[in-house]
């Protein structure tokens, strides 16, 4: 898919994935596992056929909380597409394991650096089903990523959540923990780092090669999530680094289909300060209409 000033390519022999998204012969901000080097196999798959999960790259849809190997069946098969306003639905089979359906919608601005990316996953199972849809873009290596704080004023009580998984270090040379923003460095040379929190304002950015990606969601204050309450959850590797956005964590009754939206914007020759907090926040805002 382009519309002359961004391009968007979706994968069909596996997924649902998005392969590809960038400036009209420009780089492509996700990372592509074209070597194949990241992947999971194992006695786990045995359960759902055998086979392997593979990161592939790009935007994915999961449900969570995590699990192996419920959370990464393996999305191998083949996806049906046809045209919906200005984009796409992909659609692959229903999980035979896990019975679920997933499905992403794109809808593209014919006239900016604009996507709108529906995610819907529906049990075609039997019973009801607890797990929130969970929405995962991997960016190219060597970029930063920017992640609001949250500040609604709350009194006497917590206003943040952090989570942080196994390995993960508070004082890890790659990420900033800021008044205003929490920054993170992808890093060829270092281990996995991965944390959580209840971003409130609802957005994320990765600032790449002069390039500001920035995804928008709805965070619901009223809502639970996984992860103890993370809508919001950044993960990085030696290859990678992924924006985590989390829908609400809530039963799924039989053939009740949950969404989970997410907008994207891309734009061009950006300069930014990542030294100061009131600089980083001056420069950002006028990027986003929230």
């Amino acid at each position: 898919m382009t519309n002359g000033i961004i391009s968007l390519i979706a994968t069909v022999e596996f997924g649902p994935r998005i392969i590809r998204f960038g400036f009209t012969d420009g780089d492509n901000v996700f990372f592509e596992d074209t070597e194949r080097q990241f992947k999971e196999t194992g006695e786990d798959f045995s359960a759902v056929g055998g086979g392997e999960w593979r990161i592939y790259g790009g935007h994915r849809l999961w449900t969570s909380p995590e699990s192996v190997p419920r959370t990464t069946y393996p999305d191998n098969g083949p996806v049906r597409w046809r045209r919906a306003g200005n984009g796409i639905v992909l659609t692959p089979d229903a999980e035979a394991w896990t019975h679920v359906q997933k499905e992403i919608e794109v809808q593209m601005n014919p006239a900016s650096g604009e996507v709108t990316i529906h995610h819907r996953i529906t049990n075609t199972g039997a019973w009801p089903v607890a797990f929130a849809p969970w929405a995962l873009s991997v960016m190219a290596e060597g970029g930063k990523a920017i992640i609001p704080q949250a500040r609604r004023e709350t009194n006497l009580l917590p206003n943040r959540v952090l989570a942080l998984w196994p390995g993960s270090q508070m004082n890890d040379h790659r990420v900033y923990w800021g008044e205003r923003f929490i920054l993170l460095q992808q890093d060829e040379t270092a281990r996995p780092f991965k944390f959580g929190t209840n971003n409130e304002e609802g957005w994320a950015a990765y600032f790449n090669k002069g390039h500001l990606f920035i995804k928008s969601y709805r965070h619901n204050v009223h809502a639970v999530y996984p992860d103890y309450g993370a809508s919001f959850e950044c993960y990085t590797n030696h290859l990678f680094l992924e924006l985590e956005t989390l829908g609400e964590l809530k039963t799924v009754a039989p053939r009740e289909t949950v969404s989970h939206t997410e907008s994207w914007k891309l734009i061009g020759n950006v300069s930014l300060s990542m030294d100061n907090d009131n600089e980083l926040e001056s420069a950002i805002r006028p990027y986003f209409n929230h």
